[in-house]
């Protein structure tokens, strides 16, 4: 068996990660770190039978040294999936603390004692000259974009957000971690992710929770700010892809080639609902939009140019929007 570590395993993509690997992989025995806070929920996780053998959750804290290093003594590790880390903008800006201790220290523990476990005196030990450090990122770090152009992975870094500053501290660290010491590291940067198990605080499950609580909808600003959309799933296969067969060092940005502007993605939103659940007066949900003050800093426009993980690893976004959405709803709407 092959011991992998997965940090934040309990989130929406991590979650949604674990079902995969486990379903793919059945030399696999994957250990999940969580802390559990308000975003993580062990109830993304069900689908993993209680007889299940190859899964192993840990509750605790990717910054506690002593807990990391402890796990990477008892397991061995040869593979990291690093989801771990605090994500809301919103949340990054009313106190930005929490995400430089995740986000940077947090990685820095992580990689680390990962350094220190799959080397000796700066040689790697030969029983882990395959092991691999994967970091989960986000486009956010290359700040903003105007009407056109994409991100690549040559895109200068220019975080707007305390969020996205703490992202690209750690995809630093990442990076220098692999040219100077050589330790095998890949780091994935991706657009905005939507499924099922994605947290309530976010778009779009607040889109469809509002909605059929007849709730208003709040949309910052103008609406005019443009995302690029991109299935969990997809996002997964992705992550996977980079991780088997991607090249030490090197970044891959993924991307759902799906850019709607917030008031599109909210009409569209609206109008499978009206058709799926109805309001009961039958008026159209797109009634409860309202226009709320904008974001600090809001970026205008993020859209991902995935050329590279579609060409070299043979990657591609199975999802459209349309059909990726209609799933996302039916899952929500199920569990309402």
């Amino acid at each position: 068996m092959v011991n992998i570590l997965i940090t934040g395993g309990a989130g929406f993509i991590g979650s949604n990660f674990i079902i995969h690997l486990l379903q793919k992989y059945p030399n696999y025995n994957i250990v999940n770190l969580d802390i559990l806070t308000y975003a993580g929920n062990l109830d993304n996780l069900r689908e993993i039978s209680e007889h299940e053998t190859r899964y192993t959750f840990i509750h605790g804290d990717i910054c506690d040294n002593k807990l990391v290093e402890s796990l990477f003594l008892k397991y061995e590790f040869q593979g990291v999936f690093h989801f771990a880390a605090e994500s809301h903008v919103d949340n990054s800006i009313k106190d930005s603390s929490a995400f430089i201790q995740t986000n940077i220290v947090g990685t820095h523990i992580l990689i680390e004692t990962a350094k220190k476990t799959w080397f000796d005196n700066n040689n790697i030990k030969p029983n882990f000259k395959n092991a691999r450090f994967l970091h989960v990122s986000t486009d956010e770090v290359y700040g903003t974009l105007g009407k056109t152009g994409l991100f690549t992975e040559e895109t200068p870094y220019a975080p707007n957000s305390p969020y996205s500053a703490s992202k690209a501290s750690s995809d630093m660290l990442v990076r220098s971690y692999y040219h100077t010491f050589g330790l095998n590291t890949v780091t994935t940067n991706c657009s905005n992710n939507y499924g099922p198990k994605q947290h309530s605080e976010k778009l779009i499950p607040t889109i469809i929770r509002k909605a059929i609580n007849l709730e208003n909808i709040p949309i910052y600003g103008n609406g005019e700010n443009v995302r690029d959309w991109l299935y969990v799933l997809d996002h997964c296969k992705g992550i996977d892809d980079a991780f088997h067969l991607g090249k030490s060092g090197e970044t891959y940005n993924i991307g759902g080639k799906n850019e709607l502007t917030n008031i599109e993605l909210t009409k569209k939103i609206l109008a499978i609902l009206d058709q799926k659940r109805p309001r009961t007066d039958g008026k159209p949900y797109a009634n409860q939009i309202t226009f709320v003050t904008d974001r600090l800093g809001h970026d205008k426009r993020y859209a991902i140019d995935a050329t590279k993980i579609e060409s070299q690893l043979n990657w591609k976004a199975e999802e459209n929007f349309d059909s990726g959405i209609l799933k996302t709803i039916d899952w929500y709407l199920k569990i309402k």
